[in-house]
């Protein structure tokens, strides 16, 4: 598996709700040319939903879609959005029935939810070997349907303090995506950043609770 260096803060930090504010520019990995925010400016941006802290790297943002456009990926239009959408979002839930995954519709988005019982161990941003035949599954879609964006962001039960828990998550993202180009994903579709535990799903009051609020969610959104 090969992953990318997070050194420094590069992430997307929650503000409240959906609205986060992205520290930065992007910046690109040499290794895999997956690129993340770095927290040298800012700006106010607005999330896709609960679970997609990166909806504010939007459709709008052209040097991104240039990218993926010029990876030789080919954009979607008109009513050909939602149907590539729906057919992702149906062989996706085939793949993945069963496995730990939760599968949620958001419009076109479509939002893929792995929470730490089957992804990582309190503390650990190390990837579960029985989950790794999950992700090869999840890589083998993803490049059936090449004309989506790929938000990968991490999150971190409420255990230890909030500087460690927002690079314990970043890290999980990291690890996550790492795999997926691992698995021949181009690295031009994916964006990764962290959220720490700004975004419980579930109390942190009960070891189950903090089972799903240690997670990686990742979003995929049509390249339009």
């Amino acid at each position: 598996m090969r992953s990318f260096n997070l050194s420094g803060r590069k992430t997307i930090l929650a503000l409240t709700g959906v609205a986060f504010l992205l520290a930065g520019c992007e910046t690109v990995d040499t290794s895999n040319g997956v690129k993340t925010s770095s927290n040298t400016k800012s700006g106010a941006l607005i999330g896709a939903g609960a679970g997609a802290v990166l909806g504010a790297l939007s459709n709008k943002n052209d040097r991104r879609k240039n990218a993926v456009i010029g990876a030789g990926i080919g954009a979607l239009a008109g009513a050909g959005v939602g149907a590539y959408m729906d057919r992702q979002n149906k062989d996706l839930r085939a793949k993945l029935e069963g496995r730990g995954v939760y599968i949620t519709r958001s419009g076109d988005n479509i939002i893929l939810n792995m929470p730490g019982d089957v992804t990582f161990s309190s503390g650990s941003a190390d990837l579960s070997s029985s989950f790794m035949p999950v992700l090869n599954d999840v890589g083998v879609i993803l490049n059936q349907y090449p004309s989506t964006y790929i938000d990968v962001v991490g999150h971190a039960d409420s255990t230890g303090n909030a500087a460690s828990n927002m690079e314990l998550s970043e890290r999980r993202a990291n690890a996550v995506a790492g795999y997926l180009v691992g698995q021949k994903v181009k690295a031009e579709r994916i964006y990764i950043a962290g959220a720490g535990d700004t975004q419980p799903i579930a109390s942190n009051a009960t070891p189950e609770g903090r089972a799903k609020n240690r997670r990686v969610e990742i979003t995929l959104r049509p390249v339009e």
